[in-house]
């Protein structure tokens, strides 16, 4: 029988990590496998003030994802930094204002934190794994190739335009709310900032946050996909609510190489979860929860592999 303290030294080793950058470092954890390690990866947070861990206190948002599974990984031999992203977190000095925030930045973000897990763990490359808007984030930072980055682990991410998500979120407005919030989904689709978008949107199209969406709404992930030569993992669940299937499948169709792993009965933090809406969402609050059967496996094959 294993002792506690044997236990303990076979336990992955936590260590913090500084990214240099400006006008302040970015943060994040290393976990590194007690044994060898096999290989490397970066794991990008989804969008809004999601932390390191898969968090948003903020929010009430507590499925701890991205602690869970980096934990699973180390325990078959893969090394992964976590990341505060830029302006969240401990990297919450590194953010720009909200005027100057462009998706670019977390792309190029992406590809340094690859350089910098490949450094650290001896591999010749890093993983970028992408949950959620973090899956659009891997497809930028790889969209004119780097040699630091060995392959996309893409989960519950998009794979239509967000123009097309963010109409199919704002289709349920009474009109003629939804015509305008229409419009104005248009204008910045085109390039064009709308000066006074409606006042019961502002939350949502505020002047500030204007050149942001923009940038964001240029990018197709299905067509970042197809022009990927990398291999591409995609992981969906089919009791997600925040992203559906169709997506993944959209990524699939767009890149026929990729390997599309579908897992029954798991939400957007890859957790169990029932269909019905109030019971999904109790399981982001719960970080005790562990991840789904098959989520961290599938993730780990697929990066072991060999190539």
């Amino acid at each position: 029988m294993l002792t506690f303290a044997a236990a303990l030294l076979l336990s992955p080793v936590s260590t913090p990590v500084e990214l240099p950058s400006s006008p302040a470092p970015l943060h994040g954890t290393l976990l590194t496998p007690e044994s060898q390690i096999h290989a490397a990866a970066v794991i990008l947070p989804g969008s809004g003030p999601t932390d390191r861990d898969g968090d948003s206190p903020q929010v009430g948002i507590r499925a701890a994802t991205y602690r869970l599974l980096a934990e699973g990984l180390a325990e078959r031999g893969v090394a992964s930094i976590r990341i505060d992203k830029r302006g969240i977190g401990e990297s919450a000095a590194a953010g720009p204002s909200e005027a100057e925030l462009r998706f670019s930045a977390y792309a190029e973000d992406a590809r340094a934190w690859a350089a910098a897990t490949a450094t650290k763990t001896g591999r010749p490359c890093a993983w970028l794994i992408g949950h959620s808007e973090g899956a659009l984030v891997a497809l930028a930072a790889v969209a004119e190739g780097d040699d630091k980055v060995c392959g996309l682990v893409l989960l519950s991410g998009a794979g239509r335009p967000a123009g097309t998500v963010l109409r199919e979120q704002l289709s349920s407005l009474p009109e003629p709310l939804k015509a305008e919030a229409y419009a104005v989904v248009g204008e910045l689709e085109a390039g064009r900032t709308v000066a006074d978008p409606p006042a019961s949107l502002a939350a949502l199209f505020r002047p500030s946050v204007q050149p942001y969406l923009i940038s964001w709404l240029a990018l197709d992930p299905a067509k970042m996909a197809a022009a990927y030569d990398g291999p591409i993992f995609i992981g969906q669940g089919t009791a997600d609510i925040q992203i559906s299937l169709t997506d993944a499948e959209a990524i699939k169709a767009a890149q026929p190489r990729a390997e599309l792993v579908v897992w029954d009965g798991v939400n957007h933090v890859l957790k169990t979860a029932p269909a019905e809406r109030a019971a999904n969402i109790a399981t982001y609050m719960d970080p005790a929860l562990p991840l789904a059967p098959g989520v961290v496996e599938a993730t780990a094959d697929f990066i072991l592999k060999p190539r």
